[in-house]
Parts: C-alpha cells; structure tokens; sequence
C-alpha cells in the first residue's frame, strides 16, 4: 500500500469481512436470521454487518473456485463472539441451538478464568462465545484489547 509521500507500507493489521462458504445459502442465511441477525441478499451473498466488519455467506463452491483452492468443506477456523457477563454465554448457546446449532461444548469455566462454550453452525463452522474478564466491551460490543507487556 501506497501512503502520501510515496512510502510502502506493509498489509494493514485488520480485517474487513469474513466470508464463510456454506452448502446451502438459503438455510444458513435462516439460521443466522434464527440467532436474530439482519442481512442483505445481493447476487446470491448475503452480508451481515458485524460492528467494524462483515460476516459474508457465499456458497461454498463458489468461494473455493474464486479463491483458486479445493473445495474441502470448513476449514480450520473459529469464529469467537464475547459477551459482558456469563449468563449472556448461556443465553446464546441457547439461542444458537433453538436455531439449529449442535453444541460441541458447553459453556465451562475456563483456564483464563472466563467462561465459554463452542457452537457449530449447520455448515460445520465453529463459533465460540466467551465471557473474558480481560477482555472488556464497549458500550457498542467492540473488543481492545489489554498491553500483554
């Protein structure tokens, strides 16, 4: 990337959109309608706006042909929401699974001293939602987070 001044610069530290491939856009577009998102259909892609990013359903074909790899279902990944106390942990896995979700966890203390559990969407996409005393929320949900040093 080109800054004023003509100086490159390396690849920004953020992320834009998450785009998940999924087998049946239809159905995964329902189940995150089921967990109470909003999104918008365009050209057979659904966007969700995720506070500073997106979260994009694409089938998973698609994805794979457009990104010049094999189509080999869900790769290594997990997705991650946190909430501000643990019983909102609970209410979502709830929410998640009344929409069709398998939990694959459920929510525990953790090693950290938060407390989570793990999720699946219908398509084999992993989501974990946590509760984490080191990582406080703001007010609109966005997450900073603590200096390590």
């Amino acid at each position: 990337m080109t800054v004023p001044g003509g100086t490159v610069r390396g690849m920004e530290q953020r992320i834009s959109l998450i785009t998940l491939g999924v087998a049946d856009l239809p159905r995964a577009r329902e189940f995150y309608e089921r967990l109470g998102w909003r999104g918008q259909e365009v050209e057979e892609t659904v966007f969700f706006q995720a506070g500073g990013l997106a979260l994009v359903l694409w089938g998973r074909d698609k994805l794979a042909a457009d990104a010049g790899v094999p189509d080999t279902g869900p790769g290594s990944l997990t997705l991650a929401q946190n909430v501000r106390t643990r019983a909102e942990v609970d209410a979502v896995l709830a929410t998640a699974e009344r929409a069709g979700a398998r939990i694959t966890r459920p929510a525990a203390e953790t090693f950290y001293g938060g407390y989570a559990g793990f999720f699946t969407d219908p398509d084999g996409h992993v989501w974990e939602i946590a509760w984490n005393p080191g990582f406080p929320l703001a007010d609109d949900g966005t997450l900073t987070l603590p200096d390590f040093s």
